[in-house]
């Protein structure tokens, strides 16, 4: 068993199937510096007592920091992460225009390019007449429209999101822009900008390790993966946070 002095390494809670924490495993595989993973099988562990232990609000991503402190929320999560990684790039200096640039990208990922995907998530997990799916499939399909045009043209011919360099904000893309498999109400191809930065990130090393870790298949990592912890045990390390 794993003893409480091994949790001097940050561990990262990340939902499956196919949550948003994806993009924070990407950023920590990228950061290539030491790292476990713990399981978070949704809806049934996410909303268990034992994980609000770790994030009231039931939600992943959740890091447990190497210092013993629970970060949640995936912004936050990633900035966290940002801050170890200013010298490979992916992450910036807090006062620096380009964190600003960061920043403001991450809010439009979060509030704009993830919040349209809410109502088609609502119809495959919470389930609903055939009127209100009509409704929401709808009124989600105007909304996914609208996140992809608008960073469509942001992106431009641009390599990544920010320009020359990937940064954390194109690895929570990389989580998210997956969606659109669940839900068919638009063609990525008819984004091209979006659907080239999506293909490059595919093959993107981190990128395949973090589908292989979401489908327990053997995974290759970049060094920094320690291997994954199961949620009870690492339960046992938050009264090192106290």
């Amino acid at each position: 068993m794993t003893t409480p002095s091994s949790a001097t390494a940050p561990t990262l809670f990340y939902g499956v199937p196919s949550g948003c924490s994806f993009g924070s495993i990407v950023a920590l595989e990228w950061l290539g510096q030491p790292y476990r993973l713990s399981r978070i099988e949704m809806p049934e562990m996410v909303t268990s007592d034992a994980y609000r232990r770790i994030n009231p609000v039931a939600e992943t991503p959740s890091l447990l920091t190497a210092d013993g402190q629970i970060i949640s929320e995936s912004a936050a999560i990633l900035n966290h992460i940002g801050a170890r990684g200013i010298a490979k790039g992916i992450g910036f200096a807090q006062g620096t225009a380009q964190f600003d640039r960061l920043n403001q990208m991450l809010g439009f990922l979060n509030t704009t390019f993830f919040n349209a995907f809410v109502p088609l998530w609502h119809i495959l997990e919470h389930g609903s007449d055939a009127n209100e799916a009509a409704v929401l499939r709808e009124y989600g399909r105007a909304k996914v429209i609208r996140a992809h045009a608008l960073l469509e043209a942001m992106l431009g011919d641009q390599p990544w999101l920010l320009g020359e360099h990937k940064t954390l904000a194109d690895a929570y893309f990389a989580g998210i822009a997956r969606w659109t498999r669940y839900h068919d109400v638009i063609d990525r191809r008819d984004y091209p900008n979006l659907q080239r930065l999506y293909d490059k990130l595919e093959a993107d090393p981190a990128v395949v390790f973090a589908h292989a870790i979401e489908k327990q298949k053997p995974a290759v990592t970049a060094g920094g993966f320690l291997g994954e912890v199961d949620m009870g045990e690492a339960l046992e390390w938050l009264p090192l946070a106290a």
